[in-house]
């Protein structure tokens, strides 16, 4: 960030740009840990002390959703002792702060593949949204065994039973009814997409809601993330100018 750049809050950037909507790719909890001389389960539970401080940051700021990037389609190669520990760790974190969530006026949500979850696992997170779903404050969605082009092809499917049994035509399918058919289609795209950790790619996320956001990508590893630097992310926001091909 520039030093010389005018400063301007929070909370008047977000009203002043109209900010609706920030996805973050939360990278670099098993670098954190290593770096830490820890082993990677501490980085990925650290990584929670940074969603729920990125969680109040939002709600201070008046964001109204952030959509974070948990587990991916890809990250069923990792190894099955992690895979699992992340699956409890999801679990674990949803019965542990729910109600303090809930208490917030958090709305929870998931995106993804969760047919390929535990019954379990599904039930927590059944419970988790139909808890919440009444709620008025920042509209938390949680990206869990997603991946976009997955999600891509389900909404393909989806569209071609439509155009099968008569009920589209294909000669109106627009814009509009593929963002009808997707896991978002309540939300609104992304106005931001963050990425922790430096690395420079979007790791198959969000493909088809982020044509138009601005990417920022931080050297922080996901636990180091906080109200801070979701401020200063905001800010070189802010200095961008948003063109859309004009």
């Amino acid at each position: 960030m520039n030093s010389t750049m005018e400063m301007i809050t929070a909370e008047n950037i977000v009203k002043e740009t109209q900010i609706k909507h920030i996805a973050i790719i939360m990278d670099g909890n098993r670098r954190w840990a290593k770096e830490h001389n820890l082993p990677s389960a501490f980085g990925h539970k650290k990584g929670v002390d940074a969603l729920k401080a990125t969680l109040r940051a939002c709600d201070d700021f008046g964001i109204k959703y952030l959509t974070v990037y948990a587990f991916s389609t890809e990250n069923w190669n990792r190894k099955p002792e992690e895979v699992d520990f992340l699956m409890n760790l999801l679990a674990n974190t949803l019965k542990n702060e729910l109600e303090e969530m809930h208490e917030n006026g958090v709305v929870i949500s998931f995106i993804g593949d969760i047919s390929k979850l535990s019954p379990k696992l599904q039930e927590i997170l059944a419970h988790s949204t139909e808890y919440t779903k009444n709620n008025k404050g920042v509209h938390l969605q949680i990206a869990f065994n997603y991946g976009s082009r997955d999600e891509l092809v389900h909404a393909t499917k989806a569209i071609a039973e439509k155009v099968k049994s008569g009920e589209l035509d294909p000669e109106k399918i627009t814009e509009d009814t593929i963002s009808n058919y997707i896991y978002t289609k309540n939300i609104p795209d992304p106005d931001i997409l963050i990425r922790t950790g430096g690395e420079m790619r979007v790791s198959n996320y969000l493909l088809w809601q982020i044509a138009y956001a601005e990417f920022i990508v931080t050297k922080q590893f996901w636990p180091e993330f906080d109200k801070k630097s979701l401020s200063d992310a905001l800010q070189e926001f802010y200095h961008r100018q948003r063109r859309f091909g004009k």
